[in-house]
């Protein structure tokens, strides 16, 4: 929520038209919709682009331009949108178009539960480290890691040693800099990219793996306050209480709808299915629908697939992240995404350079948009081969939704490390075993008792 001076309204981020109807054109260019001559009406009316990195635009906008924004948020939708052919929506569309059937289930090996606990405290490590440089460009993430000898990134960030110039041209993120640095970590604080597991894992409680995406409604809007939710999640939760249905909720109004909000919701439904990543996609597709659609939804199975494979315990990175690609249409853009930053991984010694061309290529997405943060994810993870600190450490370092995919990027490494005990302690002692969050009956909760917990879940037919 914002307030403005003037007249101290308070205002709604990621929710007014005057600002979504930026975004809803850039959307329509990745698409292939024809979009100009309705932005040419927007912009000879006085309308601005979205904002590039805050929620929304500095002032509200006049009502006639509001009324123009929502007007032609419609005519938007109703556009024509090429890229459907490749890019199917319900789930049998989906597992009728790939190349290739996913992998048959294989039961998990031993020592389930310990690698969900390493999943949990992978997650957990990842965002805390990706925290304090969220928002930041490419650029200001390296100064900042340069500037006390932690680069290639290998450690926490810290603003000890950081000359103040170079702190007041890329301040930390305000919300995360009295928690994440080396010099204040005391427990892992709460944050959106935590909260969706937890969420996930209590939408598994009380419905089992058969739940329905009106049940993750539900759930959502007894459990989950609307201020905790952004983009996507923000504009379906505000079309529920418009009255809306599954799956307009994701459609109404959002052009975030191909973000990377549904790609954070995907852990539980990998580490529920250990060895089943085709049954790990399904679900994840259940959740994502609430609020995204197409490359939004693929990243989802993607992350879920992968995740499976690696929770089974007999896949190394390489065939987990095949796995995540098996489910995600061929032809998608996200597919074409997750393979470019594989090839620029396995091709290049420098991970900078990996980064760099990632950047070239997708730099016009948004920061948060889902193709460039899953292509490196899929890059950095290549790079590290399934080492936890490389692979978190790369993944940060390339910026963009720095600590989602940190927290990703953790979790599968987590998988891959097997148990908790092999995460180096410089990563898990300052975390103390504690989750601080929102979600009522969590706060406070171990990774251990979170790994118990899921466990059960996933033992659950």
């Amino acid at each position: 929520m914002n307030a403005t001076a003037a007249g101290d309204l308070v205002r709604l981020t990621w929710a007014q038209p005057e600002d979504l109807i930026g975004h809803e054109l850039r959307q329509a260019a990745e698409d292939g919709r024809d979009a100009g001559p309705l932005a040419r009406i927007w912009h000879a009316a006085g309308g601005r682009p979205a904002p590039e990195r805050a929620g929304t635009s500095p002032e509200p906008a006049p009502p006639a331009l509001r009324d123009l924004a929502t007007r032609l948020l419609g005519e938007l939708a109703a556009l024509p949108t090429p890229t459907r052919a490749t890019e199917p929506a319900g789930w049998p569309a989906i597992r009728a178009c790939l190349t290739a059937p996913p992998a048959p289930p294989e039961p998990p090996a031993d020592g389930l539960r310990a690698r969900l606990e390493a999943a949990w405290l992978g997650r957990a490590v990842g965002c805390v480290l990706g925290k304090p440089v969220e928002k930041l460009p490419l650029d200001g993430i390296r100064a900042l890691a340069r500037a006390t000898g932690n680069w290639p990134l290998d450690d926490w960030f810290t603003a000890r040693g950081v000359p103040p110039e170079l702190l007041a041209a890329y301040p930390w993120n305000r919300r995360s800099a009295p928690t994440c640095l080396a010099e204040n970590i005391d427990g892992a604080p709460e944050d959106d990219d935590l909260n969706y597991p937890l969420l996930g894992l209590l939408l598994l409680q009380r419905h089992g793996k058969g739940f329905t995406t009106a049940d993750v409604a539900r759930l959502w809007l007894d459990e989950l306050p609307a201020g905790r939710t952004f983009t996507a999640e923000r504009i379906a939760y505000r079309n529920l209480l418009h009255g809306l249905e599954p799956p307009d909720t994701a459609t109404h109004h959002n052009p975030f709808r191909e973000w990377i909000g549904a790609l954070i919701r995907a852990d539980v439904h990998g580490w529920t299915h250990p060895g089943d990543p085709e049954a790990a996609a399904a679900q994840a597709h259940r959740d994502a629908v609430l609020t995204h659609t197409a490359n939004g939804v693929y990243a989802a199975l993607f992350t879920a697939a992968a995740l499976a494979s690696a929770a089974g315990g007999r896949a190394d990175v390489h065939e987990a992240l095949r796995a995540g690609l098996a489910v995600v249409p061929p032809g998608s853009r996200l597919a074409d995404a997750v393979r470019f930053g594989i090839r620029g991984a396995r091709r290049e010694a420098d991970f900078d350079r990996v980064v760099d061309r990632l950047h070239a290529r997708y730099g016009h997405y948004h920061w948060v948009h889902a193709l460039p943060n899953t292509a490196l994810i899929a890059a950095a993870l290549t790079h590290a081969d399934g080492d936890f600190t490389r692979s978190v450490c790369r993944v940060v370092s390339g910026g963009w939704d720095t600590d989602s995919n940190g927290a990703t990027v953790g979790s599968l490494a987590g998988l891959l490390a097997g148990s908790p005990d092999r995460i180096p302690r410089r990563w898990s002692a300052p975390l103390r075993n504690r989750l601080s969050t929102t979600v009522a009956g969590f706060d406070g909760i171990g990774f251990d008792t979170l790994a118990h917990l899921t466990a059960q879940e996933a033992a659950r037919s």
